[in-house]
């Protein structure tokens, strides 16, 4: 299934792509994310939000930033195609890959990351699960990805790292990969306030259980058209097997 940014969208303009799990379009877990963060990024139609109760500000305040990424979970992060890369070229070379790749439903949990909320796995298994996924596609896809500029790299070199992301970063072009990396779904933006923080972090414990495990059953090709702007969810590619229970 494609999304609004179609393909007459010619190769070589400043478009970058990403590999991210994004629920199936019918699910109770794309609604409800998209609902959330305000957009549909498959149709670029906004989403009327919720309003948690307790909150002093409005939900889009504390969402903004995942809401320009769309409801996803990264397995690629987002990267600018090598020059005699097409985009047809990344999405054959993803469909492909997504068609080596099992379904399996991955029970979730609502938890802070740093001063982050987000969904991430419920359990160490589901968690090494969603890291040999990305792990298999960061392989496979990597040949599709121009090797960040030295300014791209200096950028990222400037933050806190350590010793290993470091080294991932300058090989890989991305330091939270393989034993880095953690499947998450962002829900926030990062936030000072501890009660603000605690308030959504309530609002999606009493969801969760509601919605089930997420059935990671797909890929989904995104893209970012031009740089700032949303990313749109290009391309839903499935994994193999029969269909797993959401």
């Amino acid at each position: 299934m494609s999304g609004a940014w179609g393909t007459s969208h010619a190769s070589g303009t400043q478009a970058r792509f990403a590999v991210y799990y994004a629920p199936s379009y019918a699910s109770a877990w794309w609604q409800a994310g998209c609902a959330w963060l305000g957009r549909d990024a498959q149709t670029g139609d906004d989403c009327v939000r919720p309003q948690p109760p307790g909150l002093t500000r409005p939900l889009a305040a504390l969402t903004d930033a995942p809401r320009r990424y769309g409801w996803h979970g990264t397995l690629v992060a987002p990267f600018s195609p090598g020059a005699d890369i097409r985009q047809d070229d990344v999405l054959d070379a993803v469909r492909a890959w997504a068609l080596t790749q099992q379904r399996f439903a991955l029970p979730v949990e609502a938890a802070t990351l740093g001063d982050f909320v987000a969904l991430r796995p419920a359990d160490a298994h589901g968690d090494a699960r969603m890291r040999e996924v990305a792990a298999s596609a960061l392989q496979a896809l990597d040949t599709l990805r121009a090797r960040p500029s030295a300014a791209d790299v200096a950028r990222r070199l400037a933050a806190p790292l350590s010793e290993r992301q470091r080294a991932l970063l300058l090989e890989w072009g991305y330091p939270y990969v393989f034993d880095e990396f953690r499947f998450h779904m962002t829900l926030s933006n990062s936030l000072a306030d501890a009660a603000e923080r605690t308030t959504l972090l309530a609002w999606w414990r009493q969801r969760t259980p509601e919605l089930g495990p997420l059935a990671i059953d797909q890929a989904a090709l995104f893209v970012e058209p031009a740089p700032g702007e949303p990313f749109m969810l290009w391309q839903r590619l499935p994994f193999r097997g029969e269909a797993c229970r959401e």
